[in-house]
């Protein structure tokens, strides 16, 4: 059975004495640093020089540094940068500015697990990774719950570093939500799976793959957006809510036979040896190696691909669609405005 940890196994006081930096401001940095701020930790924030988020940092009445002083000044610091991006930024700023018992926290694995960043071996390291976006984090965390959290312990010279671990996750609201126990190699792997094969990867394909399918039958593009994009949301939530099953009860019986005896037909044996295939190339440090190498060649085929995304005829649709609904962002935040991908 797994171990998750709740708040009353987490002691937020093991951080009271403790300066904790966070590196980024992006997504999930702007949403930790005010977590832990608000729960009554002394928080700084390290951000590059000329950084765009410093404005909005120092506006919540957050302490801005560089990261390398930032680093210097922090007993634990969290790598809240773009995970192609803290390689470098380790090797420059933070590397340099560490010291024996301090802690150096990711919020994914994947610069660890593959090798791309080395910590010495008298530094803890830890991962606290929570399984939603920034936004969401913050969101939760102000409304009085919590985003379940994965933790994983890297490195331990100090002997509480698992504790350390789960006073951060609390801080940031996860052990109201659950904190699962793992390791960096698991979270690293799962995590790149189910982004590319069905949380992002698979169902984008498979979304416009129905859509192409329906105009180019003759159907009206509007109808084809609301089948086979619109009411994803529907199902998804059945599914988040009360799992596979769930939804299998809640929606029509036909739905229901069209779903058993067509899904199969749609994911087949082939599909699933791609999946293994591309479970593979995330195991042995493929796609960790090509993807690292295409943001040092200037992401030209990243550009491209975002391109062509961008351009395809489902998206011009659902522009004009969502204009005529305006209560679907009503009240949220701008995901464009708090993207993993920027680099402070």
């Amino acid at each position: 059975m797994a171990t998750i940890y709740y708040d009353d196994d987490a002691d937020l006081g093991l951080l009271g004495a403790k300066t904790v930096g966070i590196l980024g401001y992006g997504s999930q940095g702007h949403a930790h640093a005010l977590n832990l701020r608000d729960s009554g930790v002394n928080v700084i924030v390290g951000l590059r020089e000329g950084s765009s988020s410093k404005a909005k940092a120092e506006a919540e009445g957050l302490t801005v540094m560089s990261v390398a002083d930032a680093t210097a000044a922090s007993d634990l610091i969290m790598m809240a940068l773009p995970d192609t991006e803290q390689a470098r930024i380790y090797d420059e700023s933070v590397a340099p500015n560490l010291s024996p018992g301090m802690t150096v926290a990711f919020s994914h694995g994947f610069n660890i697990h593959f090798g791309y960043i080395t910590v010495p071996d008298d530094v803890n390291v830890i991962m606290i990774a929570p399984k939603g976006p920034g936004h969401n984090v913050r969101r939760t965390y102000v409304e009085g719950g919590g985003v379940p959290s994965l933790i994983a312990v890297h490195q331990d010279p100090t002997g509480d570093a698992k504790s350390i671990g789960l006073a951060y996750a609390k801080g940031i609201g996860g052990t109201r939500g659950g904190v699962l126990e793992t390791t960096f190699a698991e979270e690293t792997e799962t995590d790149l799976f189910g982004e590319q094969v069905v949380l992002c990867g698979g169902l984008t394909e498979l979304i416009r793959a129905g859509y192409d399918t329906l105009v180019e039958a003759g159907y009206q593009p509007e109808s084809a957006y609301f089948e086979t994009l619109h009411e994803v949301k529907l199902i998804v939530d059945f599914i988040y809510e009360a799992g596979i099953a769930g939804m299998r009860f809640s929606i029509s019986d036909t739905a229901e036979y069209g779903d058993l005896t067509r899904g199969p037909r749609i994911i087949t044996d082939e599909t699933r040896k791609e999946m293994k295939k591309i479970l593979a190339e995330i195991q042995d440090g493929t796609f960790a190696d090509e993807w690292v190498s295409e943001n040092r060649t200037g992401r030209a085929n990243y550009l491209r691909m975002r391109e062509e995304g961008m351009n395809h005829p489902i998206e011009a649709v659902g522009k004009e669609l969502r204009a005529m609904m305006p209560w679907i962002s009503a009240g949220k935040a701008d995901i464009t405005a708090t993207s993993g991908g920027a680099v402070d």
